[in-house]
Formats: structure tokens, sequence, C-alpha cells
């Protein structure tokens, strides 16, 4: 087994968000990181152009990576611009196949806003395909064999975009690099103006924590914690490989209301 964990979410700072503290964690634990945001956030300002928002997120983004020691991945197209097409899907595999993880963390695939489900989709089709030697990846790459798990975020206000709860099959206890996570988020300085416009986020880095001490208390167990679901394992690997599980078992818990159904 590899033992490289691949976060890859749709925009700069939506790794920071929603998985920074488990990502931070399997760094702790030994984890090879590597790091991607498919759009550039090239959308994400209210004063700037294109050129040089992308130019600013960009920079914010590999000091996020480069503050959790991971490998940083070039985004491959602008926001908004996130479809489910053959041709992104290319790109994105073989970047997937040159990885090659074992953990692999990505969005819900139920959220507010498309380029985050799509950001998902995506990347469990590059992951599906990553062996299979008649896909054509773009650069071309040649297909790898190793397991990999497939776990999802709890998206972002832990609702799906009919306003249904979203609850995770288990938590990981993220209390003790807080800190860090507060850190790695803050990196992208270019974000607090922009969502306090745009989205009313009084206080960009308080909704994180509060959404953080939200999903904490959802199991009642953790002051902060981070909510995942792991995905159905055929296609990926065996069906009790389980490495986020493992890596991390003494900072995780089981959702007692909410496990998933046995794997088939």
């Amino acid at each position: 087994m590899s033992n490289v964990a691949f976060a890859v979410a749709a925009h700069p700072d939506d790794i920071e968000f929603m998985m920074g503290g488990t990502f931070l964690l399997l760094g702790r634990a030994g984890w090879r990181l590597h790091y991607m945001n498919i759009a550039n956030g090239s959308c994400g300002t209210a004063s700037m152009g294109r050129e040089e928002i992308v130019a600013v997120r960009t920079r914010e983004a590999r000091a996020a990576a480069a503050f959790a020691s991971a490998t940083f991945h070039p985004p491959l197209v602008d926001d908004i611009e996130i479809y489910y097409e053959r041709a992104l899907l290319a790109r994105l595999a073989a970047v997937m196949r040159e990885v090659d993880p074992a953990i692999l963390l990505l969005p819900s695939p139920q959220d507010y806003m498309e380029d985050h489900m799509n950001a998902a989709r995506l990347a469990v089709t590059a992951a599906f395909c990553r062996g299979m030697r008649n896909f054509a990846t773009d650069p071309p790459a040649p297909p790898v064999e190793t397991e990999l798990a497939v776990y999802h975020a709890m998206p972002y206000g832990l609702t799906g975009p009919l306003r249904e709860l979203i609850a995770p099959h288990f938590f990981v206890n993220i209390t003790d690099v807080l800190a860090d996570k507060r850190r790695m988020l803050a990196c992208h300085r270019s974000q607090k103006e922009w969502l306090d416009v745009s989205q009313g986020l009084d206080s960009y880095l308080r909704a994180m924590e509060e959404q953080s001490a939200a999903v904490g208390r959802m199991l009642g167990k953790f002051a902060f914690a981070e909510g995942w679901r792991r995905r159905m394992h055929l296609g990926f690997g065996g069906e009790g490989f389980d490495p986020l599980k493992d890596a991390l078992a003494e900072m995780i818990l089981e959702s007692k209301e909410n496990k998933p159904c046995p794997d088939r």
C-alpha cells in the first residue's frame, strides 16, 4: 500500500475549510500529502481582474500546501468551468495516475455549489479509471493498480442543496490541529474580503471554526471535528480497505445513528 493521501477540491481554500484538519493529521501520521484545486479561483473577487486574482489565489494555495508540507498540483480551469466532460476528466486522470494515492479526500457529492459537486464527481471517475489502460489521459500516463479508498467531506453548512442534513459515517477529532487548520486557511487572505461581500460571512476564519464545532456537536464527543463518508469500495479497493481509519484510529469515532450500509 502506498502512503500517499491526495486532497482534491474545487477552489483554493476548499481543502483548508472542509478537510484541512484531517489532511494535517495525516501528515503528522507520516503520510505523504498531495494538494489540488481543479479551478484557479478566477471568480473569487469583487475588485481584481482575472489574471490578477488567479495569480493571487495561486500564491495563496501554494502557501497553504507548503504549510501542510504537501505537494502542490496546479489547477486546470477557471471557476464555474468545472464540467463533467471528457477533456477535463482526461487531464485530471493523468494527475490521479501520477499521484497514485491510497487515500483520496474529496468534497461532498451534495453541496450548494455545482463546482463542488462536479469536482467530487470528476475526481471519483478519475480514480475509478486509474487502472484502465484503454482510457487515454492527457498527457498520457500509464495505468496504476494501487488500492485506494475514497472519502467525502461534509458540505459547507452541513446540508445538501435542498437543505437536507448530511450525516457523516464517522468523525475525525481535529481539536489538536485546529490552530494549524486556522493558519492554513489564513493563507487565503484574498478570500476574507470576497466572502464577506458575496456570502455575508462576517468572519471567514470564525465560520470555519463554527462549522468544525458544529460537526463536533453532532457526536457530542469532540470540541472540533470533521465528518466523513467513505464511498463504496467497488472499483477502488478491497471491501475492508479503509486506510484513513487505520491511519487515524485514535482520533476517529463512528456515528452511532448514521452508519453506512454494509459493503456488498
